[in-house]
């Protein structure tokens, strides 16, 4: 498997142009006969060479080899705009550099030696089947030595071999292939056109987000980003993997709606549900479904006994999906090719969120296996599955763990966890590989995917990146202008109602909230006891066994006024919309932890931990690493020693659980599977909080206590 982006993109576009070609367009060359008609229309046709000169295409003449990677690179999609990794050849002129280069990274060509490309040397019909082969992902069987032609030596025979199996090449006669002889540019037309028709290459791109959340105040530039995705590939398609719902004020308002409104407009192929869909049980999720302008899919989720979803639910594998519905699995042709592609929710959803008793997620792994049986059933071997269990999140269900385990899945594109693949995951533990995905969190990102499928439907290549919704040019300028309809029906119909929202009251503080800067970050604060105190009562309405909470001071980034207080101050204390994760860690993890928090004191540390249920001691003195003094973990009200071989549940954010701020000892923790990520974001959990105890009177407490300080 290799990752060569701009040669899978060219596959489709070479193939698109093949079907327009006519047999006129080469009368414009005196030098082409009937049998390079075709084959020069299509190079002339797009572009990749314009001709030896205006009325010579140059048939009969040989052809160098730096114009040869020229045409190649044209003919696969590459350009001269786009920057290849310098191949080092001191012989290519600066009109081929870029060609030579992207060749050169993909792996096609090679030079004739170090340093070397041989650029203005013919190239031999023998060199041209090893780019060939390597060009068009052709079988090669590298054990052939022998071919029917008694002039292939054992070098290029795996690579004639292939040329011959799959049709782009002949020989020149039954006995002679001409590896020596030099490949006119005539013959090259005709491979370049041939390579175009090669059955059996599909791309399917897709554009892909996920744990959206309720971020909508980039919608138009996240618009923009789509628009011109699609309109490099018109057959797309757009996917979502989940968790819509809950985050913003837009959905506290809104329940989902706004959102929805520009999913339809910018036509969203499927969806799967994450567990935040069922946070306010099933009666916003069924009007969400409902109003939908593209179709569901969850292969293990049951809802027949719910009211509110059970008119919506399909269990069944359709190639004619009706919008506004629920489906195990949908089957969608792009192309002329047909792609399945079905769904899964965490089975954390029946803990973490609200669906209620009648709604029932049903094993993954099982499900999963079932779908891809119905989608087989129906002759389709393209299969992705949009997920929503996270990529290695310690649930006990993940996608790496699908993509071993189940056979048959070709892309998953992932949600739950909010991890940032910057670039695809590849699982090769089957038979054929599996391509993971995700794109982060909160539309900052739209990810895009491509994969080349042979005509077995086994992924041969792939190629995905994110791309940022708000990046930034050097003049702070944004990259991707607004399209101008969402920000309309944005700045209209939904921001005016959310500015209202925010002046909201939420509590009340009998004193200021100490969130300053350098307080938060080098000892204990009200606002940081306030915060963790939240926290912890949120963990242990998932996980009633979780005794502590750890908040890291760097994501407490202000004060809180004595009196009122507005939705917009919490949103000002917390604007990460970091959300809630709950660990599985010794006590050992736990003093090392802590040690690392207060491994710069006194000076200022984004690392350094507010804390709930628990106090500990430290010596700012002593050397960083030996400073941790004595930790006492609240147990049913009762502080005890920290008990270093004890296993504790303990409250964080996904930030910090991640290894975030260098937390070596959460990040092993994460890769062990001992985090789940139950979601609820930070400031909605402190409002919650807020409702239950809305006059706040926190104080210093003595849970943090530098021993030195007070001596």
């Amino acid at each position: 498997m290799k990752n060569k982006h701009k040669f899978i993109a060219a596959a489709a576009v070479a193939s698109v142009s093949v079907s327009a070609v006519g047999a006129s367009a080469a009368s414009n060359f005196t030098d082409v006969p009937a049998k390079y008609e075709e084959a020069v229309q299509f190079l002339t046709e797009n572009e990749i060479t314009a001709g030896y000169s205006g009325s010579t295409f140059g048939t009969s003449m040989s052809i160098t080899r730096v114009d040869a990677a020229i045409q190649l690179a044209r003919a696969l999609g590459f350009t001269d705009d786009d920057t290849y990794e310098d191949a080092g050849f001191t012989d290519v002129p600066e009109r081929g550099q870029w060609a030579v280069n992207a060749l050169a990274e993909s792996g096609i060509t090679a030079g004739k030696a170090e340093g070397k490309f041989g650029a203005f040397e013919p190239i031999t019909r023998g060199e041209a089947s090893y780019w060939l082969a390597n060009a068009y992902s052709l079988d090669v069987d590298e054990t052939v030595t022998e071919t029917p032609f008694t002039d292939v030596n054992e070098r290029f025979g795996p690579y004639v071999n292939a040329l011959v199996e799959s049709g782009l090449s002949l020989g020149k006669s039954e006995t002679k292939f001409g590896a020596a002889d030099k490949l006119l540019r005539g013959e090259w037309a005709l491979f370049l056109y041939r390579g175009a028709q090669l059955p059996g290459n599909f791309l399917l791109s897709l554009i892909h987000t996920n744990d959206t959340h309720a971020h909508i105040d980039n919608a138009a530039r996240k618009a923009t980003v789509v628009e011109a995705l699609r309109e490099e590939n018109p057959s797309s398609l757009l996917v979502d993997a989940g968790d819509v719902f809950s985050g913003t004020l837009y959905f506290n308002e809104f329940k989902g709606q706004a959102d929805l409104e520009f999913m339809n407009l910018l036509g969203y192929d499927a969806m799967t549900f994450g567990n935040h869909e069922f946070d306010l049980g099933t009666e916003p999720l069924a009007a969400f479904i409902k109003n939908a302008k593209f179709p569901f899919v969850s292969a293990n989720m049951k809802a027949d006994a719910n009211a509110n979803l059970s008119s919506l639910m399909n269990e069944t594998v359709t190639d004619k999906p009706v919008d506004g519905k629920v489906y195990n699995g949908i089957i969608k042709e792009v192309d002329g090719e047909k792609v399945g592609i079905f769904g899964l929710t965490t089975a954390e959803t029946k803990t973490i969120s609200s669906p209620g008793d009648d709604v029932v997620f049903e094993d993954y792994i099982e499900e999963a296996e079932k779908a891809i049986a119905s989608f087989k059933a129906e002759g389709v071997n393209k299969i992705v599955a949009l997920s929503h269990i996270g990529f290695q999140d310690g649930g006990g269900d993940n996608d790496v763990t699908l993509a071993k385990e189940v056979e048959g899945i070709d892309v998953i594109v992932g949600g739950h966890s909010h991890d940032k693949l910057d670039e695809p995951y590849i699982d090769e533990t089957g038979t054929e590989p599996t391509v993971i995905v995700q794109a982060n969190e909160y539309n900052k990102f739209v990810g895009t995917l491509d994969v080349m499928f042979d005509e077995d439907g086994m992924v041969t290549e792939y190629a995905g990146e994110l791309i940022e919704v708000d990046a930034q040019n050097e003049d702070k300028t944004y990259v991707f202008e607004e399209n101008q309809e969402v920000k309309n029906i944005l700045a209209t119909k939904y921001t005016p109602a959310i500015e209202k929202v925010k002046a909201q009251v939420v509590g009340s503080a009998s004193a200021a909230l100490d969130g300053e800067r350098a307080n938060v970050r080098t000892k204990e604060t009200d606002l940081g006891n306030l915060i963790t105190d939240a926290m912890l009562a949120k963990a242990k309405t998932i996980d009633a066994a979780t005794v502590i909470a750890l908040q890291n001071g760097g994501g407490i980034r202000a004060s809180i006024n004595a009196g009122d207080i507005t939705m917009e101050e919490v949103l000002t204390v917390m604007p990460f919309g970091n959300a809630l994760a709950i660990m599985d860690l010794t006590g050992a993890e736990i003093k090392a932890a802590l040690e690392h928090s207060v491994s710069l004191a006194p000076e200022q540390n984004g690392a350094f931990l507010q804390a709930a249920g628990l106090k500990f001691t430290y010596d700012s003195s002593k050397a960083a690493g030996s400073r941790v003094t004595s930790v006492q973990v609240n147990e049913g009200g009762t502080y005890k020693a920290l008990d270093e071989t004890k296993t504790y549940a303990v409250a964080t954010n996904t930030f910090t659980a991640k290894g975030g701020d260098n937390y070596a000892m959460f990040k092993t923790a994460y890769e062990d599977g001992r985090v789940s990520e139950p979601g609820f974001v930070d400031w909605e959990t402190f409002t919650e909080y807020l409702a239950a105890n809305p006059k706040v009177d926190a104080s210093v407490e003595g849970r943090i206590t530098d021993t030195k300080a007070a001596q």
